[in-house]
Parts: structure tokens; C-alpha cells; sequence
């Protein structure tokens, strides 16, 4: 799977978990220099909190386009250590 933006390409892998639709790609397969930490943080009642990547690629932004949750409930065990994207970036094969 690839997640893509702007002509990029964001994280790569064949090891996606999928939860909800969203294909959660594990953290080293990410492209880091497009990802800059956010101070937005939402809560789901089974996954715990979420925090977010604003996606940067040339002078382009895309605030909050990827998500992950550091400390996951034990419900969602399997994201642990993988982001997942929206906002536009496509997730295709």
C-alpha cells in the first residue's frame, strides 16, 4: 500500500492493519521529512487519544492529514505504532 499526496509519496508498506476502512501504515515506513508534528489531539472511545502529522510536500500543507494513537486502549492494540491518513491523501496499492 502507498499513501500519496501532491505527487508524493508519504509511507509504503505491505503491512497495513486496517481498522475502520483506514489503512494504518507501521511509523518506520513513513517518509519523514514530509511529517511535522501537531499539537491537535482528538479522543475515540475504544482507540484512546490521537495525535496528529500536518503533511508538508514543497510549499504545500495538509494540517492534521495523518493520525496515530501513541497509547492506544487495549481494544486497538493492533495500531500501536502505525498512522493513518485523510485530508486527501490517497491510499492505493
Amino acid at each position: 500500500m502507498k499513501a500519496l499526496w501532491q505527487g508524493a509519496v508519504l509511507a509504503e508498506s505491505s503491512d497495513t492493519v486496517v481498522v475502520e476502512g483506514n489503512h494504518y501504515f507501521p511509523a518506520a515506513s513513513l517518509r519523514r521529512e514530509y511529517f511535522v508534528p501537531s499539537q491537535t489531539r482528538s479522543t475515540c472511545p475504544w482507540k484512546g487519544e490521537a495525535s496528529y502529522y500536518t503533511v508538508r510536500v514543497g510549499d504545500q500543507e495538509n494540517r492534521d492529514a495523518a493520525w496515530f494513537y501513541p497509547e492506544p486502549k487495549e481494544a486497538a492494540a493492533q495500531i500501536r505504532g502505525r498512522v493513518a491518513f485523510w485530508k486527501g491523501v490517497q491510499v492505493t496499492e
